[in-house]
């Protein structure tokens, strides 16, 4: 960062707008979301712990479902627990340092997401439409492999959107009209012409955000018509699986798209949609994989039988 930048920029901190400006519907808000936010702490962190127990479930599909999780725990904690701090006080300020590590981890964990849910429909590919190659293609060494190249390009990416924006200088208003802060609001605010670093943004996140749901959608659209010539029990489970993921790629993907392709200028439905972003697309991943998913309940089962036996034998 230059240090004619820095001396430009005299905004100590940002003002955020919260979720309303009504306190009593807040304090309504504040029970609601902080309920969402450990049921979403425990649910993933469960599905985490039984794939890691379960050696039956050590399998490719798995071992990113339990990444999965573990994103999602991180992605609702970079804005949630600030979210419900400010509901119980009237001026939602949050200093810069603090709303530049939001952005930072915020996009570190959303792309990484993105480049995860294009491996898993890949995943599913691989085991529906080429079921005898399925293990070379996704072996231990490949899923690794995935598995580094998904963070990495997520930490690319975050690296250049956070840098593209402490480039700029902030010296005049500091109100963001959300509840936490992004890289389009924040840019809004920089007190010089920002017009090419939109056209960035938006070639960055939104061009990344539309190549893997085009990407996702074919893998998905290859599966079903390969499904046709399946059995009725193994296309029943296979559908089940993809109508899931599809759940979840277009919640997650529908707003990145809506956020990032577009000029940095405030909506009326762009709470609504990152609400849904942070809050309710992690908490999907656990009703999703583990409530409908047999051999996640057969874990589950196991190892409640098995604390439930260790325990009476302490006894």
């Amino acid at each position: 960062i230059s240090k004619s930048v820095m001396n430009q920029t005299t905004v100590k901190e940002f003002i955020l707008s919260g979720v309303t400006a009504n306190h009593n519907l807040e304090l309504s808000l504040f029970v609601f979301f902080i309920v969402i936010y450990v049921l979403i702490l425990i649910g993933n962190s469960l599905i985490v712990f039984i794939i890691v127990c379960d050696r039956n479930l050590h399998t490719p599909m798995y071992f990113f479902l339990s990444n999965l999780s573990f994103i999602d725990v991180c992605h609702s904690s970079v804005v949630m627990p600030k979210m419900l701090a400010d509901f119980l006080v009237e001026i939602k300020n949050i200093p810069f340092g603090q709303c530049v590590a939001q952005m930072f981890f915020l996009h570190l964990f959303a792309c990484t997401e993105i480049f995860l849910l294009t491996i898993m429909a890949y995943d599913r590919y691989a085991a529906i439409c080429n079921p005898l190659h399925y293990t070379t293609m996704m072996s231990r060494k490949v899923c690794l492999m995935l598995a580094t190249a998904m963070w990495l390009g997520g930490l690319i990416h975050s690296i250049a959107l956070t840098a593209l924006t402490l480039n700029l200088p902030y010296c005049g208003p500091n109100a963001i009209d959300n509840f936490f802060c992004d890289v389009p609001l924040v840019i809004k605010l920089a007190c010089t012409n920002t017009y090419i670093f939109e056209v960035l943004i938006i070639s960055n996140s939104g061009l990344i955000s539309v190549v893997c749901f085009v990407v996702l959608v074919i893998s998905y659209v290859v599966i079903l018509v390969s499904l046709r010539n399946r059995f009725s029990e193994g296309r029943r489970k296979a559908l089940s699986t993809c109508a899931a993921h599809l759940t979840v790629v277009t919640f997650f993907l529908g707003h990145c798209i809506f956020i990032y392709l577009r000029p940095a200028r405030s909506l009326a439905a762009d709470k609504v949609v990152s609400i849904f972003f942070t809050a309710v697309t992690p908490l999907l991943n656990p009703v999703i994989y583990t409530l409908r998913n047999e051999d996640m309940k057969n874990a589950l089962k196991k190892l409640w039988g098995q604390q439930v036996n260790s325990g009476s034998k302490g006894h």
